[in-house]
């Protein structure tokens, strides 16, 4: 699976890794892994961080890269910032509960007694 590919081209929802290999001693890992905040960003928008990090943060460095405006950085890199910033929002104690309540690991009625 291309790294940078990580929705679904059938439904549009986060693709997750299911299967890692290393082909140099044959060994695989299966499971469920999911993929960095980095790597959930377009191609493009990798990239533009790759740069943006390989020359130490300037701005102006950028705006000759990509032939943009200063304004243009800062949004982009903003725009960037918020796409990550959603990665780590933590889930409401109410999502766990009913996670677990699809799992099987609590009752309903354990459920009911959590989210009161």
């Amino acid at each position: 699976m291309d790294i940078s590919q990580t929705k679904c081209s059938g439904c549009g929802h986060q693709m997750t890794i299911s299967r890692t290999h290393c082909h140099q001693c044959n060994v695989s890992l299966e499971g469920d892994f999911e993929v960095s905040p980095l790597a959930r960003l377009s191609l493009e928008d990798q990239m533009f961080v790759t740069a943006f990090l390989r020359h130490h943060g300037s701005i102006k460095k950028m705006e000759s890269l990509f032939s943009i405006s200063y304004p243009t950085v800062k949004n982009r890199l903003n725009s960037i910032a918020a796409q990550i910033d959603r990665s780590f929002d933590v889930p409401s104690s109410n999502s766990l509960v009913l996670d677990e309540l699809a799992q099987g690991k609590i009752t309903v009625d354990e459920a009911i007694d959590r989210l009161v």
